[in-house]
């Protein structure tokens, strides 16, 4: 294998470069063309009965706007988290096997903070319905 040389280097530099612009150019245009395509063809008109809640057709009584318990905004967030645990867990199994005694510390490590997580949501009572 032959070393680059200097000019080819800024060949190869100013190829990725513009590769990289036109990438990011097709990105704005695409954004900006289906943007002005929905203000085109989209609809004008504006009533109060669009603007108010709509469930199964039958009008609301009171408020909209209800308290909800902080129980499940805590409980999705803990389902998250989890959740996104296995997400990460998944690639690291694939390549355990190339990264070794490494690779089983950091994730050793990573389920030890999940585990400390959960043992403190469990602690200060968040996975109980009160």
């Amino acid at each position: 294998m032959q070393p680059i040389t200097a000019y080819k280097f800024v060949i190869l530099y100013f190829m990725y470069f513009t590769l990289f612009i036109t990438v990011i150019l097709t990105a704005v245009v695409l954004v900006l063309g289906a943007y002005v395509v929905a203000k085109l063809m989209g609809p004008r008109s504006y009533n109060r009965v669009k603007g108010e809640p709509f469930e199964c057709g039958i009008p609301t009584r009171g408020t909209s706007w209800l308290p909800v318990h902080v129980g499940y905004y805590l409980f999705a967030i803990l389902f998250l988290m989890f959740d996104i645990e296995t997400v990460f867990l998944y690639p690291w199994a694939v390549v355990v096997k190339q990264f070794g005694a490494m690779a089983l510390c950091s994730i050793g490590f990573f389920l030890l903070v999940l585990v400390f997580g959960l043992a403190y949501a469990w602690r200060k009572g968040a996975l109980e319905w009160k």
